[in-house]
């Protein structure tokens, strides 16, 4: 057996883009918390929201279809149904529910701390479905829910975070979390841009639908180009590049590293949060979120290095 060797510059140039991808993945998908609060001051949110990801899905799909031909994009009955079913789970109850939330006066950063038990949620649904996951994990979940108490009743009880938007934000992560789960359960497309692909579009065409039916009008030339500048960076930087950048981390590092955006988002969001909008941040809360934080990291640590 003959050892590979990896000269010195290719290695610190593959630790670069390791580097970058994960700054994009991190600040990006911290801040989309942040361009949703901007966004829906002035737009609709379900229809701004389902346009944001028929727009992305359509910008990913040209791609591929430039580099594949639209053969690429072809996909079964079954996958079709595959997608629309994650598409129903994360697009249009997770995302819907997140913006809508935020429209209805969700602070961008409580909201992100909330959206950060997802992991937790996970576990949760593994447990229930049979699995037995090992005693650190156990122990992560069960720390991070007493977080999540401590800040829904530091929130809930001050006012400051209506109550009804809180639940919507619980309900868009249980979803969020089932989807997750549920997703390499099913048949879906062999490649994972494709799936995202159908995924967007689906969700996206949902989402506009819902908010057209409901009463919601969208109206470009009404809104102001703080809002359209924050519609903008979701679909291109939100649904587009910090995917991209994550997909290939998956491949390119170790998935327990690229699992790491879990616990560094919400202090992103939190830190954009009360910086640009004045979004106010009580102590419980930072507290309650740390300790999320913390045990989302203490449960993705825990099953990557079982």
């Amino acid at each position: 057996m003959t050892a590979t060797v990896v000269a010195p510059t290719a290695a610190r140039s593959s630790r670069l883009l390791v580097g970058a991808a994960l700054a994009i993945v991190y600040v990006v998908w911290g801040s989309t918390y942040l361009a949703i609060r901007v966004m829906v001051e002035e737009m609709p949110p379900l229809v701004s929201s389902g346009v944001r990801f028929l727009t992305a899905g359509l910008l990913v799909g040209g791609a591929l279809a430039m580099r594949g031909g639209l053969r690429r994009l072809a996909v079964t009955r079954g996958q079709l149904l595959g997608c629309a079913r994650i598409a129903l789970l994360l697009v249009v109850v997770g995302q819907g529910l997140v913006t809508v939330a935020e429209y209805g006066g969700a602070p961008s950063g409580i909201t992100a701390l909330l959206i950060a038990a997802v992991p937790l949620w996970v576990i949760c649904y593994r447990v229930l479905s049979g699995e037995r996951p090992a005693g650190r994990t156990v122990a992560g979940v069960a720390m991070g829910f007493g977080g999540l108490v401590v800040v829904v009743t530091a929130n809930g009880l001050g006012g400051a975070f209506p109550l009804w938007t809180m639940a919507l934000v619980l309900a868009a992560g249980l979803s969020w979390a089932f989807g997750s789960w549920y997703q390499p359960r099913i048949e879906l497309p062999r490649d994972p841009f494709v799936v995202v692909v159908h995924e967007m579009i689906i969700g996206g065409g949902t989402l506009t639908v819902i908010g057209l039916a409901g009463g919601e009008r969208f109206d470009p030339v009404a809104y102001s180009a703080a809002s359209w500048a924050a519609w903008g960076c979701l679909v291109l930087f939100g649904s587009v590049l910090a995917f991209s950048a994550y997909i290939w981390l998956l491949q390119a590092t170790a998935t327990s590293l690229a699992a790491t955006y879990a616990y560094v988002n919400p202090l992103v969001a939190v830190f954009l949060g009360n910086l640009l909008l004045a979004e106010p941040v009580t102590a419980p809360t930072l507290v309650g979120g740390g300790v999320v934080v913390l045990a989302v990291a203490v449960v993705v640590r825990s099953e990557f290095h079982r």
